[in-house]
């Protein structure tokens, strides 16, 4: 007899149905487990064991196989440990087989008999529900479940509790889909004193979902206005919350269930690796650029990053997306972020400052921004300079406009774009791409004049030609004006920097 319990297997965001089938045959003792499993899932074999004799059983004196299927799908990580002990004690006679036949299971197993947390769960409540089938999961996460519409859950603290479920001697009680944080709010704009230029560029970024790079001396309050940005961008609509809790729960980060409409704000140290931001690792996991995803990739200090890891970030700026290729798979995961970078404009920091600047000046500015590449550069809509702020502007009372204000804009600047969503599929202009950008982006003929003469004068490439379009789209949004005009061609040129062709 061949026991079979449904699990999955997790690439990306996929999660993929994998058959857990168990077989006790007349031979000699041993336990194997054969299907690609990786180094957790072969350790299972004593997880399981010592669960099992947790609850007085012990594995009968036969041969034990535990096959994956398909066989040629990569397995990895700890929730195997569950379905692995339902099939086997299925075969064993212990609980009924055509039973499990309606759930998936998933969750790790702890020597003692509990059911114990394991990434991923809301992707497999989500498959559960396509297969309509329910789902057996840990009770720690049984929250985290029920944000999959209409899916059944069985959430079990310990193997003991979710037999007696299975045969109707106990009744596990339904879990309640975790709850739903406030929107957290950073630092107020009215923090920030005079900076009246890059606070401008931070609201269209803001508005439009563009890329921002500012360039000022050390304490000149870049990374204040970045941490303010949060707070002036829009909250997350439902299915986009969805989105990004997916991301999480497959880095295992949803706790509690929990789910927030606030946009992620990732600030990764420049020492980072290039698995860690972009992803993958020995188990693939998503970086920050995913982990970003529908929010802010923040990186300070932009130069001191690794250059290689700075340009493994050109793909997922351009498609939205970042893939992992594998010997055996390859892994999507989505990538559609707003990045926003703070550097200095030398390595000493003081470029403009004949007091503070270093000897080397300004041969010390092009070897230090030099470590940006032109390709990567060319992809960053909005180059603005933040200049110092002196000590009479910091002794000024604070400015009468604030966060409340300027999001009030960026929230009527997006609806304009959410209403062209319905005919081009882009949920902001930084989107905008062929048709739809030649249909709602095209200048007046006075703007497209200006826009040529910029472009041939600023040695603009083709991507810089329509980031400055889609940059102007939203300036005009902002002014609630449906027609793109030269006033709009030339504030967007203002927040271009010439730069190599990519």
């Amino acid at each position: 007899m061949v026991a079979l319990v449904s699990t999955v297997a997790y690439l990306g965001l996929e999660a993929r149905a994998v058959e857990v089938q168990c077989q006790v045959a007349p031979g000699m003792p041993r336990f194997a487990i054969v299907g690609l499993p990786d180094k957790a899932v072969g350790e299972s074999r004593e997880r399981v064991q010592a669960a099992l004799a947790a609850m007085g059983l012990s594995l009968p004196p036969k041969r034990i196989t535990i096959n994956l299927s398909p066989a040629d799908l990569p397995k990895e990580g700890s929730h195997y440990d569950l379905p692995i002990a339902l099939a086997l004690l299925a075969a064993m006679g212990v609980t009924d087989g055509e039973q499990l036949q309606d759930w998936v299971a998933v969750g790790e197993l702890a020597l003692d008999g509990r059911i114990v947390p394991s990434p991923g769960v809301l992707l497999a409540a989500i498959h559960a529900s396509q297969q309509d089938k329910g789902l057996i999961c840990p009770v720690a996460q049984g929250a985290e479940a029920r944000w999959a519409s209409g899916v059944p859950v069985c959430a079990a603290p310990d193997l003991v509790s979710l037999l007696n479920h299975l045969k109707g001697t106990q009744r596990l009680p339904e879990p309640e889909p975790g709850r739903v944080d406030e929107p957290a709010r950073g630092p107020d704009l009215r923090q920030v004193k005079g900076q009246e230029t890059a606070k401008r560029a931070l609201e269209i970024a803001a508005a439009g979902g563009h890329n921002l790079l500012m360039i000022g001396p050390p304490g000149a309050g870049k990374s204040l206005l970045a941490s303010c940005l949060p707070g002036i961008l829009p909250d997350l609509t439902p299915p986009e919350a969805l989105e990004v809790s997916m991301v999480a729960s497959v880095a295992g980060e949803l706790e509690g269930g929990r789910i927030s409409r606030t946009r992620p704000f990732r600030s990764p140290h420049h020492s980072a690796s290039m698995a860690a931001l972009t992803g993958g690792g020995l188990k693939v996991r998503p970086g920050e650029v995913s982990m970003a995803h529908l929010g802010v990739l923040f990186l300070d200090e932009l130069p001191e990053f690794q250059r290689a890891v700075l340009d493994s970030l050109r793909q997922p700026l351009e498609t939205g997306e970042v893939s992992v290729a594998r010997a055996n798979a390859h892994v999507t995961f989505p990538a559609r972020v707003q990045l926003v970078a703070a550097m200095n404009p030398c390595r000493c920091g003081h470029l403009g400052d004949p007091a503070l600047a270093c000897s080397r000046a300004p041969r010390c500015a092009a070897d230090y921004q030099s470590k940006v590449s032109g390709p990567l550069l060319d992809r960053i809509d909005l180059h603005v300079e933040v200049d110092p702020v002196s000590a009479a502007d910091l002794a000024l009372p604070p400015p009468t406009e604030g966060s409340a204000e300027v999001a009030a804009r960026v929230a009527r600047a997006r609806q304009l774009q959410s209403a062209r969503a319905e005919e081009t599929g882009a949920r902001t202009n930084a989107e905008l791409n062929g048709e739809a950008l030649d249909r709602f982006a095209t200048p007046d003929e006075a703007g497209r004049k200006l826009l040529l003469q910029a472009a041939d004068a600023m040695r603009l490439s083709a991507r810089g030609y329509t980031r400055m379009l889609r940059v102007a789209r939203t300036i005009a949004d902002l002014s609630a004006v449906e027609q793109v005009g030269r006033i709009h061609i030339a504030e967007a040129l203002s927040y271009r920097r010439q730069s190599p062709r990519a």
